[in-house]
């Protein structure tokens, strides 16, 4: 790992990334009291992931333990079997590649133009406050907010995923409270924009595709949280990675460095799982009510040093973005941005960082700032 890299993950969870990193190291599984089962070979994960039917987003120490509280029943993040499998048949046709394009290419026009016209003139750009902005953009047209509201699209999102702890598999109800106040100032405008039935708008088009009012207020809130903070951690750290190795972004290698970007920093470090039957994982036995930590950062990273020029490991193969019947639904969405900023950056090598710090207890590591100037 490079430094700044360590740096970042440190800074974002002082103790419980050590902590991770001494577990990983000690094999691919192993029980941890008042932690879990965790996991941190590749292989292994997958089976996890794939298998639906022992290992849960419901049940205790589960993702439905943090935001079915938050959110409500009816989100891809707390459901399983039946139910899971309608919603998102429902949600397939909102994120295409196409419209996501076009919904890039509407929203991130302006900050993108700036982005570019501060970097040729010469002018220091802060990364990270970029990218917030591209984020909250996009935050606003899923929900609705008008363009002036983006900072505080991003600002209610992130201060949602704050408050989630490894050690906590649960929030507390005062921060239950204020995360439905927070969600709240985002959601009311879509539920609005659902009930206006307007297909030009995305909660339109979820009315438009069958969700009922319950189930676009789940999905928009699931989207504010899952595609925020991923996005901002991600990008700059991705543009620093190549600024600390050497490697230039260009048109021709942008999809392998994107990719590879994505197996080094792993935008979603850890993810969650119940036991919902007696069942085993490498050798170790695992019960009803157990909870399983699936170290996707260490499963993923572990294997290799960030090289772009490597072929890809079949068995990480877009680890970061889950498996099965749970691989993440946005992931058009969140590679449509990423394209869109870095082909706006590209080619890379005429960049450089001038100054950096890391985001201190965040939930997903990242740069609090990264400053960059063109050569």
């Amino acid at each position: 790992m490079t430094a700044w890299e360590e740096r970042v993950q440190t800074g974002a969870h002082p103790v419980a990334y050590r902590m991770m990193r001494l577990i990983c190291a000690s094999g691919p599984v192993r029980r941890v009291p008042r932690v879990g089962v965790v996991v941190s070979d590749p292989v292994l994960a997958r089976q996890v992931l794939m298998d639906s039917d022992t290992f849960t987003k419901t049940g205790p120490g589960s993702p439905s333990d943090l935001w079915t509280p938050v959110l409500g029943p009816s989100v891809l993040l707390n459901m399983e079997g039946d139910a899971h499998t309608r919603l998102r048949r429902k949600l397939s046709g909102l994120f295409t590649p196409g419209y996501v394009r076009d919904l890039c290419e509407r929203v991130l026009t302006v900050p993108l133009a700036r982005l570019r016209e501060d970097l040729a003139d010469g002018r220091e750009v802060d990364l990270v406050r970029v990218v917030q902005d591209c984020a909250g953009a996009v935050i606003c047209e899923l929900v609705g907010l008008p363009a002036d509201r983006v900072a505080e699209a991003y600002s209610r999102g992130t201060a949602i995923t704050s408050m989630v702890r490894l050690g906590r598999p649960r929030l507390t109800d005062r921060q239950i409270r204020h995360a439905r106040t927070e969600l709240g100032g985002l959601t009311a405008p879509a539920i609005r924009a659902y009930r206006a039935g307007d297909p030009a708008t995305v909660p339109g088009r979820m009315r438009e595709l069958g969700l009922t009012e319950e189930e676009a207020h789940g999905a928009v809130g699931a989207f504010v949280l899952t595609g925020t903070e991923t996005l901002v951690s991600y990008l700059p750290r991705l543009v620093a990675l190549c600024h600390d190795t050497g490697v230039a972004v260009t048109p021709s290698n942008l999809d392998s460095v994107v990719v590879e970007g994505l197996r080094y920093t792993v935008p979603s470090p850890v993810m969650l799982r119940s036991v919902a039957r007696a069942g085993s994982v490498g050798g170790v036995a695992v019960r009803p009510g157990d909870r399983i930590v699936i170290a996707t950062l260490f499963a993923a990273r572990g294997r290799a040093p960030f090289d772009p020029a490597r072929p890809a490991d079949p068995d990480i193969r877009q680890l970061w973005f889950g498996a099965g019947a749970h691989f993440c639904l946005g992931a058009p969405l969140a590679r449509a941005e990423i394209d869109a900023v870095l082909r706006a950056l590209a080619p890379t090598d005429r960049l450089t960082v001038t100054s950096r710090a890391v985001a201190k207890r965040v939930l997903i590591p990242g740069y609090s700032r990264l400053m960059i100037r063109s050569l």
